[in-house]
């Protein structure tokens, strides 16, 4: 199933949609992402899962062209499970992972250096809602408009 959540902010209406990534609900990851001006794309770091995903049938793969088929021009790349990574919170396998999700993306249409990356451990809540010390290397993201 599809989960929403509505806010405002000073500037805009926001409704956040959360879409299955899993292949068995694809249909409802179509439905949400159908709907939504900007994409947050979760890529899991840790060794073998991301290359599983990126791999030519793998599902980060197809949710990201999905995401352009569907018309969503925005993308936020979450790469997550930062804490599962050898090392964990590995600075330069995140940013092998931002290096091959770049190329994928531009070959798909996105502009990668429009497309914010951000390392985060969604288990352990690390940059989730504020700069974690586990990854004192990662300073922000800059993307151009």
């Amino acid at each position: 199933d599809i989960a929403l959540w509505k806010f405002e902010t000073a500037k805009y209406y926001v409704t956040i949609i959360d879409a299955p990534g899993h292949r068995d609900f694809i249909k409802n990851m179509i439905t949400g992402t159908s709907q939504a001006d900007c994409a947050v794309l979760i890529v899991a770091a840790g060794t073998g899962e991301f290359e599983a995903g990126i791999s030519k049938n793998g599902q980060t793969r197809e949710h990201a062209l999905l995401a352009f088929t569907l018309g969503v021009k925005q993308l936020i790349v979450g790469v997550n499970k930062m804490d599962s990574s050898e090392p964990p919170y590995s600075e330069t396998r995140f940013e092998e992972t931002k290096k091959e999700v770049s190329s994928f993306l531009k070959k798909i249409g996105y502009n990668p250096a429009a497309v914010a990356f951000v390392p985060i451990s969604g288990w352990n809540g690390d940059n989730m809602l504020e700069a974690s010390a586990k990854m004192p290397w990662f300073k922000g993201w800059a993307v151009e408009r």
